[in-house]
């Protein structure tokens, strides 16, 4: 056997801190002297990091295996009763190097686990604001359509019988807007309706296009409108299908608060 083979398995164990202080110091001293035996701990070192960064199950690296092997091949027989106290202490440091690495294999379970936890609570955080951003869109429809503060405003035709309808319902403090027609007359090749908030003060404010359908109703769902716009009237307008910014007689539909 020769020198380096007698250092292989102290080398392995070395290398996972595992080697007892009188035999550590004597590799230290061995170490000092040999490049190649420094050669093959840094190997084993190196072996030893892969390992612990693997979520396989617990092994001990090929090369600290392979020369565990080799070694242990190498060595003499001899009788049984002279050799236990080293069988023994081979067995308690390979296992302290299997619980070793199966800590460490453990440790980065954890980890990988945390990061994918992370991954899944951001995702749940994602959709739970898509929800809530969904529902507060159904709030602001409804709003106008529920809220006792909404003004209601029914429009009729003008000077005409009433058979054109339409109900506009406006919350002024949230610009929520919701108008809904019925019995519209149909309307020439590129017209539209028009609808027309009336201030109490300056001139109508567009607020929003719309045609009916086969059945003559149709809505207007939170067009845009200047914000806490004060509404003394809703009207109608039919105009070209691009809209208009100042409404083009006659009105149509017209009507005050309730």
């Amino acid at each position: 056997m020769t020198q380096h083979e007698q250092y292989a398995e102290d080398l392995a164990l070395y290398a996972l801190d595992a080697l007892p202080g009188e035999e550590r110091a004597k590799l230290d001293r061995h170490l000092s002297t040999c490049a190649s035996c420094r050669l093959e701990l840094e190997q084993l070192r190196a072996d030893t990091a892969l390992l612990a960064l693997s979520a396989a199950a617990p092994r001990a690296p090929q090369r600290a295996r392979q020369s565990l092997l080799d070694a242990v091949a190498h060595e003499p027989r001899i009788p049984v009763a002279v050799s236990q106290p080293a069988l023994g202490r081979s067995w308690w440091a390979w296992l302290g190097w299997a619980a070793t690495a199966a800590i460490l294999i453990f440790a980065v379970s954890l980890w990988r686990e945390n990061s994918a936890l992370k991954q899944t609570l951001a995702l749940a955080g994602s959709q739970a604001a898509e929800s809530m951003q969904q529902l507060e869109d159904l709030r602001k429809i409804a709003a106008p359509l529920l809220e006792p503060a909404a003004q209601r405003m029914t429009l009729v035709a003008a000077k005409a019988p009433p058979q054109p309808q339409g109900k506009a319902f406006y919350l002024r403090n949230r610009g929520s807007l919701v108008f809904l027609a019925s019995n519209m007359p149909a309307l020439p090749p590129q017209k539209a309706y028009e609808l027309w908030l009336i201030p109490a003060s300056g001139a109508p404010v567009p607020a929003g296009m719309f045609k009916p359908d086969a059945h003559g109703s149709a809505s207007v769902v939170n067009p845009p409108l200047p914000a806490g716009a004060e509404a003394k009237a809703f009207a109608v307008t039919v105009e070209n299908e691009a809209g208009a910014a100042t409404p083009t007689m006659p009105i149509v539909m017209v009507g005050a608060g309730e």
